[in-house]
């Protein structure tokens, strides 16, 4: 996946101390209609709900080898979610680009598909409390000692790519930037030697620190500021939220959304 697809958006102008910039995971939304509200009591009588979700975007939600059963952190998240409230999680894959008319036509309930919370949908839709929390990160080689803040990019060769925001965060930063197609890539290149550092959305080191446990690399600097996200609801769905954010908040008190996030990311990425 690269940069975790689109948190490569999250973090723009960070170093300027802006506000926090709209995921990809998230553009192009549109506006909710009046009278879309979900009621607890519709999902409890249908004794489901139903959850948009890509079903494309690993870790968070996706096909076990390629072609099984539909999991990641977001559709387990749901799915406890949706145990709390005593029903049963029905998911519904959705391109990304639809994901929000869907919801507004009434075609699922909630999105669960790591949808970062910002003034402008608040505005348009109701949020859960967040079930992830993540910041910008400068990644280097574990040898590597000249780089231990944002400010020591300045004169330093970053490998980002060139529609990210990651990009300008580090020409702000006053980096020299080598241009690559995304996280992978750019991995590679810092791996090899070939650049000094890389910046990117923290999960999408996380996950990969996972599965490449002996790749050498190590987060040398981080960002203060810091992104939520949470499932979503259309407006006038008060009842409904209100029980998602005790089943979340019951999960975060049993260790639930901890056990989950370690599974996918060997770090507690909810809070």
């Amino acid at each position: 996946m690269t940069s975790l697809r689109s948190r490569r958006s999250l973090f723009a102008a960070t170093l300027a101390a802006a506000a926090l910039a709209l995921s990809a995971c998230g553009g192009g939304s549109t506006p909710a209609q009046s009278g879309g509200d979900t009621s607890l009591s519709d999902v409890k009588s249908k004794g489901e709900l139903v959850i948009a979700t890509e079903g494309t975007y690993r870790p968070f939600s996706f096909h076990a080898e390629g072609a099984g059963e539909l999991t990641g952190y977001d559709v387990e998240i749901a799915k406890a979610v949706a145990e709390k409230l005593g029903v049963k999680a029905s998911f519904q894959e959705t391109q990304f680009d639809g994901i929000f008319a869907g919801l507004d036509a009434k075609r699922f309930d909630t999105i669960a598909n790591q949808i970062s919370i910002n003034a402008e949908r608040k505005a348009k839709y109701e949020f859960s409390k967040p079930y992830t929390v993540s910041t910008g990160v400068v990644v280097t080689k574990k040898d590597n000692s000249s780089i231990n803040s944002f400010a020591d990019l300045k004169g330093k060769t970053t490998a980002q790519s060139l529609t990210s925001n990651f990009y300008k965060m580090a020409v702000d930063a006053g980096a020299n930037v080598q241009s690559v197609e995304g996280w992978a890539q750019a991995a590679t290149l810092v791996r090899q030697g070939r650049v000094d550092a890389t910046v990117n959305d923290k999960l999408t080191y996380l996950d990969y620190a996972k599965s490449t446990p002996d790749s050498g690399l190590k987060i040398a600097a981080e960002t203060t500021d810091k992104t939520q996200s949470a499932m979503v609801f259309r407006k006038g769905s008060a009842e409904l939220k209100a029980a998602v954010d005790k089943a979340l908040t019951d999960l975060q008190a049993d260790g639930t959304l901890a056990k989950i996030s370690q599974k996918y990311f060997g770090a507690d990425v909810t809070k």
